[in-house]
């Protein structure tokens, strides 16, 4: 049996009959406790999930981590650097009106969510070691217009399955 401590309570029980179903656990809670009874391996997959939840992600979005090759990451903006204007780096992060996240987005295949000095990311395995890289190069302090072009230049190459399983 697991424990998480969680800031958004209200969003894990409105969802927890949903969870409970997918996810093939039992969740329980007492105060700003949750529970989670199952098999080990979907503990696991629970915790992450309900994680997501806490930070910010959408129910739809924090559920695609069930699937086999999502992956949920978070990335402190402190450990890339040492200014002390955190808000500026966040504000190059989101762009203007969201247009710099979208375009990460897009290039990546991954979603982002930014909570307090971290930026959560939910993606395809082969496609968040890209994400992360762009997020760090935002950061530290690199044009948003170099880092879409690594982004283009280093798309994931498309697996190619010949069903020689």
């Amino acid at each position: 049996m697991k424990k998480i401590i969680s800031d958004k309570l209200p969003r894990i029980l409105k969802n927890k009959k949903k969870l409970e179903e997918k996810l093939k656990v039992k969740i329980t809670n007492r105060g700003k406790e949750v529970f989670i009874a199952g098999k080990p391996e979907k503990e696991y997959i629970a915790e992450k999930v309900i994680d997501a939840l806490n930070f910010g992600f959408p129910f739809s979005k924090a559920m695609l981590i069930t699937e086999e090759d999502f992956v949920f990451e978070i990335i402190s903006i402190k450990d890339y650097t040492k200014r002390q204007d955190l808000e500026r780096i966040r504000a190059r992060i989101i762009g203007k009106h969201g247009k710099t996240l979208k375009t990460l987005s897009h290039l990546t295949k991954c979603n982002f969510e930014l909570k307090d000095n971290q930026i959560g990311i939910i993606g395809e395995s082969e496609n968040i070691e890209n994400a992360q890289e762009a997020i760090i190069f935002l950061i530290r302090g690199s044009k948003q217009a170099n880092v879409y072009k690594f982004l283009e230049k280093h798309q994931p190459k498309p697996l190619i399955d010949l069903g020689l399983k």
